[in-house]
């Protein structure tokens, strides 16, 4: 009974897995990349990818996380593909202006 309230209350003592990412898809979307990467959070999905861009002088990477949670691995999947094209049509040329190979978005 005390483990069923441990889980409830989240006091499992730290013995869980942390979030791991799950095998995804890619998308090619406007001369970028999109990697739908969900991370598996117990029984649910929690939104995730990345956006590369291939330039000169390397490839850049941009990483996203969400809170929102799916309970299927293809609705994460899907939403983690329309969360990239939002992201690249939202920032176009200022998502690569930098000079960072890699950063969060």
């Amino acid at each position: 009974m005390a483990s069923f309230f441990s889980k409830l209350f989240g006091l499992s003592g730290g013995s869980e897995k942390p979030a791991e990412p799950a095998p995804g898809k890619t998308e090619s979307y406007a001369d970028c990349l999109i990697r739908a990467t969900p991370m598996r959070e117990g029984a649910q999905f929690r939104l995730a990818g990345s956006i590369e861009k291939v330039l000169p002088g390397g490839t850049k990477v941009r990483h996203f996380i969400r809170a929102d949670l799916f309970t299927s691995e293809q609705d994460a999947i899907d939403s983690a593909l329309r969360k990239g094209r939002q992201i690249v049509d939202e920032q176009r040329a200022a998502l690569f202006a930098d000079e960072a190979q890699s950063r969060s978005v």
